[in-house]
């Protein structure tokens, strides 16, 4: 559907993308990729208004993508939301500190996902500043 705004979900989890999905599509197009790599290449190729992206993934991980994400200025603009089912919420802070990495993203939520609140959130980051 032309105009409606497109969310980029990047989780290895297909069982998570289906949810993810579920609860944005009636508001946006989603696009889906599987690995952190197949990510970035997606966000680069379909410039995305907003990036849901999982941590743990095989390929590239999620704090490698959102670092290369944020580093590309074809990219770097787009708000991104990382999912963490890591044990470790990092709250909704800008910088999340991993292995003395900061990780620059606009916002965080943990696992498990409250589809309702996944939507806030995703319309959150693309409204307007």
């Amino acid at each position: 559907m032309e105009g409606r705004k497109k969310v980029l979900v990047i989780d290895d989890e297909p069982d998570m993308v289906e949810m993810i999905s579920m609860a944005l599509d009636r508001e946006f197009e989603v696009i889906t990729a599987y690995n952190g790599k197949e990510g970035v290449y997606k966000a680069q190729k379909e410039k995305p208004d907003a990036i849901v992206l999982d941590i743990m993934m095989p390929e590239k991980d999620g704090f490698t993508a959102c670092r290369e994400l944020k580093a590309d200025s074809r990219t770097a603009s787009i708000p991104v939301l990382i999912l963490t089912g890591v044990g470790e919420y990092f709250g909704r802070s800008k910088y999340a500190r991993r292995n003395g990495l900061e990780i620059e993203a606009e916002d965080f939520l943990a696992k498990p996902v409250d589809p309702q609140e996944l939507l806030r959130r995703v319309q959150a980051l693309m409204a307007p500043k």
